[in-house]
């Protein structure tokens, strides 16, 4: 099935669904504001989810369940699980619908339904703290209901009918419309399908012939996964590729919420819900030691990590042992902290694609944790390509963004070599904005900037009115020395002041040249500071070594300033066209 098919099919489910449970909400009013609607809506969704992807082995279920009680086998799990079909299952005498039946007891009935899930289920209902909101929905005398309205034939939901992928965007369609209720950062917890796609086109995009001959064996990791949809798309992609690839998912999220999703998401599809893990990836990580074969993520953009400072610097101290060796990053912005968590996570073979905004390549002068994490990624020969993506690409953010791929094996023609690639002209407007979404990748832009990465050469690529261009950079072409440089303090005479027979620097006319790595320090000083200041000298001890990616500059191109005839021309026509104006009014 093609990008679109796939696209449009989810969007149909999305919206037919999303709009179903969003009116479900309409039940909650005076008894919850909109801003809590997500605290009953979103533990209900994945209950209904278990439920009806439960129902067709239910009674199979309860049959083993009696067989196993009656010959006294206390481990019960492995066996339920096998009559289930899947790896959770639920021995409760109701079915969602019987709850129906007993009105003035469903309380009670609806708290013993949950309680009879399995393990595994009955951890993520726990994540939502869900007890307390089924006691104020009875005490407000609208369980019921809510209960009735997901027992409709429309709000079906197992897994027969709704994919893990497409379900998963259906609960991200909800925290969207929650979030917006209470004007949080509305999308922060998810990345869309089309932004994903291209991601997962460019971690494949070498090895794909190399895949499809040999198969597909892969471990996946998303560091701040959200619902786990990049770790659905990518699988999707994978096994695309190869229908029979053996994927095993892992991944980390610090919200309650989203976690349990994901974690209810990975369960329903059969993978191990084990692997996904709560809890913040900077000062908790579940996965020390661990190495895998793809990384995909989109953490935070801006967000700070004082919360996490104690933690992290005394990881920092560690060095080599930790993660952050490399350096910190100003407190204000933790997107640098999620990149060297992935790079000590990539297998020596492994890949990432990894999403920053504009602040990693550029924030921090020569010597501080931002350059130098940066000088990590080049001196290493790590850092294969960045792809600028269109602004309006996201629900919550319109701004400029960039798909970093990183890999610790380069191909050989790649090495010493980092990519470039602005496709910020290539996508398509949405018809209906989402949110701050206004663009979108489509199979044409998605094979387009597919096309000029696998190019590997400088050079623009157009489809009709995509375009994408390209340029190939050294690595060293980002390094730079900035040095410090001194002129004589003078004497009332104007001759130099010594110490030890050592001219001393005028501090007040003291500067800095950044100075690129690849030109000669003295060929560039009798070119650029000696014609104009013949005494100047480089203190060598002040010398530093910096990290750039000045990304805009290398693609900007210069627009000449219209002529003064072309603007006295306009001034000209402008006023003519005032005073024809003024003489239409006046004879009105």
């Amino acid at each position: 099935m093609s990008i679109s098919e796939l696209t449009q099919r989810t969007t149909a489910n999305i919206q037919e669904k999303a709009n179903l449970i969003w009116a479900i909400a309409d039940k909650l009013v005076g008894t919850y504001k909109p801003h809590e609607y997500g605290d009953v809506i979103l533990p209900m969704c994945v209950i209904k989810r278990f439920s009806d992807t439960l129902a067709a082995t239910k009674q199979a279920v309860l049959d083993e369940d009696e067989k196993l009680k009656a010959r006294n086998i206390q481990v019960r799990d492995g066996f339920l699980r096998k009559a289930s079909g899947y790896q959770f299952y639920n021995t409760s005498k109701f079915t969602f619908e019987d709850l129906l039946g007993d009105p003035d007891n469903i309380k009670d009935n609806f708290k013993n339904y949950l309680q009879h899930f399995s393990p595994n289920v009955i951890d993520i209902i726990e994540k939502f703290d869900f007890d307390k909101e089924i006691n104020k929905l009875d005490n407000n005398g609208i369980l019921y209901n809510v209960i009735q309205e997901f027992c409709s034939r429309k709000a079906y939901m197992g897994a027969d009918a709704i994919s893990a992928v497409d379900m998963g965007y259906i609960f991200e369609e909800l925290v969207r419309k929650f979030s917006e209720s209470y004007d949080e950062q509305a999308g922060a917890h998810f990345t869309a399908r089309d932004i994903i796609y291209l991601m997962a086109e460019l971690l494949v995009a070498p090895d794909r012939a190399r895949l499809e001959q040999e198969g597909i064996t892969a471990t996946i990791y998303d560091m701040a996964m959200g619902t786990g949809q990049m770790l659905d798309c990518l699988s999707e992609k994978l096994h695309e590729i190869d229908p029979a690839a053996v994927l095993t998912e892992f991944g980390q999220e610090l919200n309650e919420k989203t976690f349990a999703i994901a974690k209810a998401n990975m369960l329903i599809k059969g993978g191990n819900a084990e692997n996904m893990k709560h809890g913040n990836t900077l000062s908790n990580d579940r996965f020390t030691g661990y190495e895998f074969d793809y990384i995909i993520s989109n953490p935070p953009f801006g967000i700070e990590w004082k919360n996490e400072k104690k933690s992290v610097e005394e990881e920092y101290q560690r060095g080599e042992a930790g993660r952050f060796a490399p350096g910190l990053p100003a407190i204000g912005d933790s997107q640098q902290l999620f990149m060297l968590n992935g790079i000590a996570k990539l297998k020596e073979t492994g890949r990432m694609a990894i999403i920053q905004n504009g602040s990693p390549l550029f924030k921090g002068d020569a010597g501080s944790g931002e350059s130098n994490i940066r000088g990590y990624l080049l001196e290493n020969d790590w850092l294969e390509a960045i792809v600028q993506i269109p602004n309006d690409m996201f629900y919550n953010t319109g701004i400029a963004t960039y798909i970093w791929i990183v890999t610790k094996h380069k191909s050989p023609e790649r090495l010493g070599k980092v990519q470039l690639i602005d496709a910020s002209k290539c996508c398509e407007k949405r018809r209906k904005p989402i949110g701050n979404k206004r663009n979108e990748f489509t199979e044409p832009c998605i094979a387009l900037v597919s096309k000029a990465y696998k190019a590997f050469e400088d050079g623009v690529w157009k489809d009709g009115e995509l375009k994408v261009e390209c340029k190939i950079k050294n690595r060293f072409d980002f390094k730079y020395s900035k040095v410090t440089v001194e002129q004589p303090l003078l004497d009332e005479a104007g001759k130099p002041v010594l110490k030890k027979g050592t001219k001393q620097p005028d501090t007040k006319k003291r500067d800095t040249e950044s100075i690129p790595w690849i030109e000669d320090v003295n060929e560039y000083m009798q070119r650029n500071v000696l014609p104009y200041a013949p005494d100047a000298w480089i203190d060598g001890k002040k010398n530093k070594i910096g990290y750039e990616i000045p990304f805009t500059r290398e693609f900007y191109k210069y627009v000449a300033p219209r002529s003064s005839e072309e603007i006295f021309a306009s001034l000209q026509d402008l006023e003519q066209q005032e005073q024809e104006l003024l003489k239409s009014i006046m004879q009105r």
